[in-house]
């Protein structure tokens, strides 16, 4: 079926729309999940509302350069986006320094889809949603591909910061740490949990605390300005980030080294994100870290395996020996599947003997510095890099587009061969034939 073929005009529009950002609301096979996919466009945009998030670029404009591409009044404009924000269907991103808002379509992941659970209120219409979104993303793999399908994916994972940590402590740079991120933010806030929200109205919530998700900085900013999220103190900040490695929780957080957005603490039982990795199609990459183990320690009481929040580890046989003339009556032995581990450090807090301690990986999974770099390699890997210099140059002008060109120059030469051949630019071209 073409894309959007059975949607009415301006959701052809919106759909093609979000169709050429980071993460693609893309169009699923599965009947069921194509219908769920129709209801959460027309759930979350009115048939106004849709004409014109279809036309907002990929990055953030101001009100001025909307009025030339979209021909409304400014300040009907202004109110239109702004009414928008409200209900997290677009950005509005202030900058304090310059007193300008800029505006930009939310993308899906993480965006809208998570925005639109953030609110305890209008149960019936959440009930919908979840059960909408249950059908899209788990109903069907066509969405989870497009969130996966890339090397450069949406999230991190963060090691816990427990006890068995200790010594390695001094390794773990700031932005690996959950800590630093809550304790660097001018502006912290705390709202409810996305997956446990909608696990509520599917009937399988778990019991672990609802307003779990940390924003940070801006993002927490845009949150709090439109009754998402409330704000906190770094110190209860802190505290909540404790209060989730004593339940055994991942701390999960944007893919980026510098203005970390958000944290969130993820269970196994209702997280999207950790189900993910349990697929073989992981939308979040490992921490830097691995649990080593000491198998002499290890008793084989099987705690590890039952904390893994994502069954990377297993009991096995072990190979039994003699020793002082009896043999070993620890007849088991945790194993770790190191290439599905996400370097968490559940498993290490849970660890009574000690028999495990994180160590450092041999090759740590990239980190993008910024956005930039992140939406520069996740747009290459997902050809849709000219959408981004091209959609975006419109909105934000050369110094977006020189820092585009600055983070492609920076790929290694296989990825910038790629970047090459998707922007087909006579300028780009020559810029990379002198490197």
């Amino acid at each position: 079926m073409g894309h959007g073929a059975h949607l009415r005009g301006e959701y052809r529009d919106l759909a093609s729309r979000l169709g050429r950002g980071p993460v693609a609301m893309v169009e699923p096979e599965d009947p069921t999940a194509r219908q769920a996919w129709k209801e959460i466009l027309e759930i979350l945009f009115s048939p106004g509302d849709a004409a014109l998030a279809a036309r907002l670029p990929v990055l953030p404009v101001t009100v001025e350069a909307l009025t030339r591409r979209t021909g409304m009044e400014a300040e009907t404009l202004r109110s239109r986006l702004e009414a928008m924000a409200d209900r997290g269907l677009v950005l509005d991103l202030h900058d304090e320094r310059t007193g300008i808002t800029k505006y930009m379509l939310a993308p899906p992941v993480v965006g809208f889809f998570e925005f639109s659970m953030m609110r305890l209120a209008d149960g019936p219409l959440k009930a919908r949603l979840a059960r909408s979104y249950e059908a899209y993303m788990v109903g069907d793999t066509t969405f989870l591909e497009e969130v996966a399908g890339a090397a450069t994916v949406v999230g991190r994972t963060l090691v816990h910061e427990a006890a068995p940590l200790d010594d390695l402590l001094p390794e773990v740079l700031d932005w690996e740490r959950a800590s630093r991120c809550v304790e660097a933010a001018e502006l912290v806030s705390v709202t409810n949990c996305f997956c446990r929200h909608a696990a509520e109205h599917l009937g399988t919530r778990c019991d672990y605390p609802l307003e779990t998700c940390m924003s940070l900085g801006g993002a927490a900013g845009y949150l709090v300005r439109h009754g998402l999220a409330r704000p906190i103190s770094r110190e209860e900040g802190l505290e909540l980030l404790a209060a989730a490695r004593e339940n055994g929780l991942v701390h999960i957080a944007d893919n980026v080294q510098q203005e970390v957005s958000y944290i969130c603490s993820c269970c196994t039982c209702c997280c999207h994100e950790l189900r993910s990795a349990q697929t073989g199609l992981p939308v979040v990459q490992p921490s830097g870290f691995l649990p080593a183990q000491d198998g002499e320690r290890c008793t084989g009481c099987g705690r590890c395996a039952h904390s893994c929040p994502v069954q990377a580890i297993s009991l096995v046989p072990r190979n039994l020996r003699q020793h002082d003339g009896e043999q070993d009556r620890k007849r088991l032995v945790s194993h770790i599947d190191l290439d599905r581990c996400l370097g968490c450090g559940v498993c290490v807090g849970v660890c009574d003997p000690e028999a495990l301690a994180m160590e450092r990986r041999p090759r740590p999974p990239h980190v993008p510095l910024n956005q930039v770099e992140y939406l520069t390699r996740r747009m290459l890997e997902r050809g849709r890099l000219a959408d981004l210099l091209v959609d975006g140059t419109a909105g934000r002008g050369p110094a977006f587009a020189n820092a585009v060109l600055g983070a492609v120059l920076s790929l290694p030469p296989a990825e910038r061969l790629l970047a090459n051949r998707q922007l087909q630019s006579r300028f780009v071209r020559f810029v990379l034939s002198r490197q």
